[in-house]
């Protein structure tokens, strides 16, 4: 059986050490009082709700999945599910970066981060049901009338209820102005929605009295394509007046997909006959509030990945302590055993720390997004407002794309370390391949992901926020490049922020004559921007590292730090040579292949 260990010792190494978040939070009013020890507290009590409730769970749904009534349209999800779900809500971990005008906690978003890493670590399929919730908490929170959020709000943070995202249908994923799923006015304001949705997750359950549905739909008169798209509210409960729970609305599960993995998750396919749904915000406007549900969501998918990164390395390592099998090539390791343990390879030990060296270097990404979003909300200055809104709509795509390509590799690489007992369903390895691969996919492929980050993040503001990002960078480099102890990490950091100038210049130039050289670029180039973020962070994180070992401190936390810092520079950083130049290879192998294809 798989175990699962809180990476909490890391993450308070991020926050108090690396990025000190409690002296940003300082300048925040609505933080300002919230300090490391109530952080620490919090992620303690968190890391026990995941690795005593909701991981137990997670090899037994796998095997379960969900089961779907046909003639009631009701959706069973696995056993133990529904009553870990009422342990979530009644311990309040649903509220706990919500707005406290409707409940919330309001604690700050750098908290929510780590428990739902230490969650998705623990149970991605079940981490998705109260998941889901935060992107319709999200539109509505940004778009919706006093109406809508007085009626959906408070149930939304208190997790009584569940939220889903109604976007792709059977004919469109990405291409959302290819959808056909239409609204009528009605005489008192309301709509009538029909149409047909999949691969919709946590889309039809028990565990929650009333699902909020956000449903992307077109009025009668919208104009084609994107811009004729609407957002309306369509509850699986229609709410009457006083807040009560009235008759069963027309929204209806009619299937559950038969998925490669999340099988504990209902991804369902859903149709539309006429459910009563509202507006929210303005007619043929849906995109705007959308992409509040999407960016939101683009986080969470690279934080699912994230999470399985960190359980399957913890397992992986376990694994090759006690496995035993041949001898090390440098001689006898262990004398008492007919064989040494697998560790000693230098290949199983470059697998280990391709997942630990991903595992942590995506935390410290994924916290420092979440504190940006915590100054962009919060900070009393526009300016430092703006500044994180801008660098956090850059990394979002990296992190989202990044992050799960990295989970894959790492997943992957931990499965092998377990030799054929990897593929065997009871040591849970196969199962943290299967659950990441969809990250790869939803809430916009990786390709598109990486369209977005060079085409619109990068060249659409001709690399003025890559700009502002490569600042952050050079001041690090400014203050630690004469530094002889540090010149292992910040050398191929600057040689690489130099580099990158020139790269997307080049890019830019070439696209600006051919748009498909962006579009044959754009893989290769996101991830060398991720690699650019990693080397930055990695950098901080041996800078630290390295103070405390000059101060004394004989914690063999930081000296695990150092090497896995130095592994990460030796053994993966390279890879953006070899990226950069089939960047630069450009289209004409990918396009001029017509008889190839054939």
């Amino acid at each position: 059986m798989p175990q699962y260990t809180p990476p909490l010792r890391d993450m308070q190494f991020v926050m108090h050490e690396v990025l000190k978040v409690t002296d940003e939070f300082k300048a925040l009013p609505k933080h300002a009082e919230v300090d490391a020890d109530t952080i620490n507290a919090v992620l303690e009590e968190a890391g026990k709700f995941a690795a005593e409730v909701t991981f137990p769970l997670n090899i037994s749904g796998d095997t379960e999945g969900c089961k779907l009534d046909l003639a009631t349209h009701e959706v069973t999800p696995p056993k133990g599910f529904k009553e870990a779900y009422a342990q979530y809500v009644a311990g309040g971990w649903a509220a706990l970066s919500c707005d406290p005008e409707y409940g919330g906690q309001g604690l700050p978003f750098v908290l929510n981060q780590c428990l739902y890493e230490m969650l998705n670590s623990a149970n991605q399929a079940w981490t998705m049901y109260p998941g889901l919730s935060h992107g319709a908490y999200e539109a509505l929170h940004a778009h919706g009338t006093d109406e809508q959020k007085k009626t959906y709000l408070p149930k939304l943070v208190s997790g009584e209820w569940t939220g889903t995202m109604c976007l792709t249908e059977p004919h469109c994923g990405t291409d959302l102005g290819l959808l056909r799923s239409k609204a009528e006015p009605q005489p008192d304001g309301s709509y009538k929605i029909t149409g047909n949705k999949i691969f919709i997750s946590a889309g039809e359950h028990d565990m929650a009295a009333n699902i909020v549905h956000l449903v992307l739909a077109r009025l009668p008169d919208a104009p084609q394509g994107s811009k004729g798209i609407s957002l309306f509210v369509v509850p699986k409960f229609n709410v009457k007046a006083d807040g009560s729970l009235g008759e069963r609305n027309g929204i209806f599960c009619s299937g559950l997909e038969h998925k490669m993995g999340i099988h504990g998750n209902a991804t369902a396919q859903i149709v539309m006959d006429g459910a009563s749904g509202s507006l929210v915000g303005q007619p043929n406007k849906g995109l705007a509030a959308m992409f509040v549900m999407m960016n939101a969501a683009r986080l969470g998918v690279g934080n699912q990945s994230l999470g399985l990164t960190e359980v399957a390395f913890q397992n992986a390592l376990a694994y090759a302590k006690d496995r035993i099998q041949m001898r090390s090539l440098s001689g006898v390791k262990a004398k008492d055993k007919p064989a040494d343990p697998i560790i000693v390879h230098p290949d199983v030990r470059k697998m280990l720390l391709t997942a630990k060296a991903y595992a942590e270097g995506g935390r410290a990404l994924a916290i420092y997004c979440t504190l940006l979003l915590d100054k962009e909300i919060h900070h009393p200055d526009e300016k430092v407002r703006k500044d994180s809104a801008e660098i956090v709509a850059l990394l979002t795509p990296i992190v989202k794309a990044f992050l799960t390509d990295n989970g894959h590799i790492a997943t992957n690489a931990c499965m092998q370390v377990f030799g054929g007992h990897g593929f065997i369903k009871e040591w849970g390895m196969e199962q943290f391949v299967r659950d990441n691969r969809i990250n790869m996919i939803y809430e916009g492929t990786n390709t598109v992901q990486s369209l977005d980050l060079l085409g619109r993040k990068v060249l659409g503001n001709n690399g003025a926020t890559l700009k502002k990002f490569g600042k952050i960078i050079g001041a690090l480099i400014a203050e630690e490049g004469v530094n002889e102890k540090m010149a292992e990490f910040i050398n191929p950091l600057a040689y690489l922020a130099d580099q990158m100038t020139k790269f997307t210049t080049e890019l830019g130039f070439k696209g600006f004559q051919n748009p498909d050289e962006v579009g044959a670029a754009a893989v290769d180039y996101l991830r060398v921007a991720g690699h650019l973020v990693f080397g930055y962070f990695w950098a901080r994180m041996a800078q630290v590292a390295l103070r405390e070992v000059a101060a004394g401190n004989t914690d063999p936390f930081y000296q695990a730090k150092l090497q896995t810092a130095r592994f990460y520079f030796a053994k993966l950083f390279p890879e953006t040579a070899t990226l950069m130049r089939t960047a630069r290879s450009g289209s004409k192998a990918l396009m001029d292949t017509d008889a190839a294809l054939a």
